[in-house]
């Protein structure tokens, strides 16, 4: 097994730690504080901390899996994010208490990931220190006044905050996950073109999501499995993308680009933490699995292929999947993350851990950069990564790797000012601002992938 860039985190000590409640609004967080606190300790340790479980990815330690295994795989994977989701449900509405579910969740681990490594021997080698990924523990992360807004009035605005039918959105994101964008500096740095560099580019036009394909399936990570994901997708480009697509029923598909591009673009949808029943409120991937509030409707979704800095590209295979982003950033680590956080203006200004807040005029900007380096040979890969990479800081591909056409989506939304947003997660990740991520399968046929080569290669601004 490839334990590359794994690392053992150092896990925060719960025995001072007692639990004061469960708030219950859409599954939404257990707020713990400090025993024995007093008024000469550190404010920090003793305001308010939401609880969430942290377990190892285990999808990300696996290097291998024979083909005829991966069905099974995959299953078992997905399986164990709904038992985690079912565990901090548990947790967060007082159903459980902290070591007993623990206990639960690490015997419900043990058995899934004996069934994975029982798959994979069937065909090849079992693979080795699954087994010791199946402990979870808690972790902690302060959490804010959901009532209040950022610029310091009621969240609740409008007709639910004036009727009383409206809920503060409990377990969104901390006020300390915000910062004014102006007081960020300017930190985009981008590598010179070389005399080699492929310096054109393609716009593909595929919408806004105006259909309104939403699901919270993932059928790169879960196919086969609804709500995989357990959050809520935005989908343009392929309009019939969901678990249980195939390369032949993605290929048959209509879609929303204009120049016929079949591809499947998705990303988790954007909410005002606002407090209003949007139409999955009791569904799963909504309130079911802790993602509520109203879901904001891109004002502008631009979707570009560039070239690379050093070298010139080589055309993507069609079905070529890529994951940009972790969807579990906030308790796998950085390592894998991808975000881009911005707004209008401040586009030299990308925050990775933080949502910004932007002034008055501007709008808040996602911008989702793929990897773009191909190992050659594979479409994906067991743990959906090292089939694809991201460039050196030169623009440069690594031993093995060729440049391909580099995804570059940028989705725009008007955000009321001072209005407390959140992304979509699953339900133990917290809505944290790192945890973004985008999500693409190539279903471009080979004439528009040909295309997209020629115009980039040659230099060209093309649509």
């Amino acid at each position: 097994m490839n334990r590359t860039g794994h690392k053992r985190r150092l896990r925060p000590s719960y025995k001072a730690l007692a639990l004061v409640s469960a708030l219950a609004l859409g599954g939404g967080a257990v707020v713990i504080a400090a025993q024995g606190a007093s008024a000469g300790q550190d404010k920090a340790r003793t305001a308010p901390v939401t609880a969430t479980i942290d377990c190892p990815d285990v999808g990300e330690q696996l290097s291998e899996v024979p083909d005829e295994a991966r069905p099974e795989v995959d299953r078992e994977l997905a399986g164990l994010d709904t038992q985690i989701a079912d565990a901090y449900q548990r947790l967060a509405t007082g159903k459980a208490q902290g070591g007993a579910l623990l206990g639960e969740l690490k015997g419900q681990r043990d058995a899934a990931i004996g069934r994975m490594s029982d798959a994979i021997g069937r065909t090849t080698a079992r693979p080795d220190g699954l087994a010791q990924l199946s402990a979870c523990a808690m972790r902690e992360a302060p959490t804010g006044n959901d009532d209040e807004g950022l610029d310091g009035t009621n969240a609740l605005a409008g007709p639910a905050a004036r009727s009383g039918s409206g809920a503060p959105a409990k377990g969104g994101p901390a006020r300390g996950d915000f910062v004014a964008i102006g007081s960020v500096k300017p930190n985009v740095r981008a590598p010179k073109p070389k005399s080699t560099a492929s310096t054109g580019s393609i716009a593909v036009q595929c919408g806004r999501n105006e259909n309104r394909h939403l699901n919270p399936d993932n059928v790169i990570v879960a196919p086969g499995v609804g709500n995989g994901a357990h959050h809520m997708h935005d989908y343009v480009g392929n309009k019939t993308t969901d678990a249980f697509s195939t390369n032949k029923s993605l290929a048959a598909s209509g879609t929303t680009c204009t120049n016929g591009d079949q591809s499947t673009y998705y990303w988790p949808v954007l909410r005002l933490r606002d407090g209003k029943a949007e139409q999955d409120a009791a569904a799963p991937g909504g309130g079911q699995d802790a993602n509520v509030g109203t879901i904001l409707r891109p004002k502008q979704v631009t979707t570009d292929f560039k070239g690379s800095p050093v070298s010139r590209v080589t055309a993507m295979p069609r079905f070529l999947r890529i994951i940009t982003g972790d969807a579990k950033a906030f308790t796998n680590g950085p390592a894998n993350a991808n975000a881009s956080w911005s707004c209008t203006g401040f586009e030299d200004r990308q925050l990775k851990d933080k949502y910004p807040i932007c002034p008055k005029g501007s709008d808040v900007v996602r911008t989702f950069t793929f990897q773009s380096c191909w190992d050659g040979k594979n479409t994906d890969s067991a743990n959906h990564r090292t089939h694809v990479a991201f460039a050196a800081a030169d623009g440069s591909c690594r031993s093995g790797f060729k440049a391909i056409p580099q995804l570059v989506q940028r989705i725009v939304y008007a955000v009321p000012p001072g209005a407390r947003f959140a992304v979509d997660s699953f339900p133990e990740q917290l809505h944290k601002p790192v945890t973004d991520h985008g999500d693409f399968i190539n279903v471009m046929s080979d004439a528009l992938m040909a295309n997209a080569v020629r115009c980039i290669n040659g230099g060209r601004s093309c649509r």
